[in-house]
């Protein structure tokens, strides 16, 4: 239950591989926690030993949702989410997609939203190319960072 630096989770993730732990790797913005991302984090946990959570950058998060995102700065993000049980590690990366990160933490199990298709996650043919598996987790049909804001504007 710790944010770490892109630096060391690589040596983290050896170390947790080398125990027989099972790494499970996803990523997000995480902007404005709600029950979808409690449950969805939660669903993706008991998949494994080990939660490592990828969380983009506030750039990042600008470039993928649009300027007046993110309502929250990426250090308070992360901090939340790492307070959450079903969390073990939380790390920054800025790049457009978790690509990198997965290829540096090589997870057994890569998780995403139901809302994806497994064939359209460039990730996922990172993590299958170290012997990983990706996991579609259903979704909370409404819960939204978007539906939040939308609700509060209206």
């Amino acid at each position: 239950m710790s944010v770490i630096l892109r630096d060391q989770v690589q040596s983290i993730t050896a170390n947790l591989k080398a125990a027989g732990k099972t790494v499970v790797f996803t990523n997000g913005c995480f902007d404005i926690l709600h029950v979808g991302h409690v449950r969805y984090l939660t669903a993706a946990r008991k998949l494994g030993d080990c939660l490592i959570v990828g969380l983009n950058t506030d750039d990042s998060v600008r470039r993928l949702k649009g300027p007046s995102r993110p309502v929250n700065n990426e250090n308070d993000r992360a901090e939340v989410l790492a307070a959450l049980s079903a969390v073990d590690y939380v790390v920054l990366f800025g790049e457009s997609t978790a690509c990198e990160l997965a290829g540096a933490i090589q997870p057994d199990i890569y998780v995403k939203g139901g809302d994806y298709v497994i064939e359209d996650l460039p990730e996922a043919k990172i993590v299958a190319e170290h012997g990983g598996k990706t996991v579609l987790v259903p979704m909370v049909e409404g819960s939204s960072s978007t539906n939040i804001i939308n609700k509060i504007k209206a």
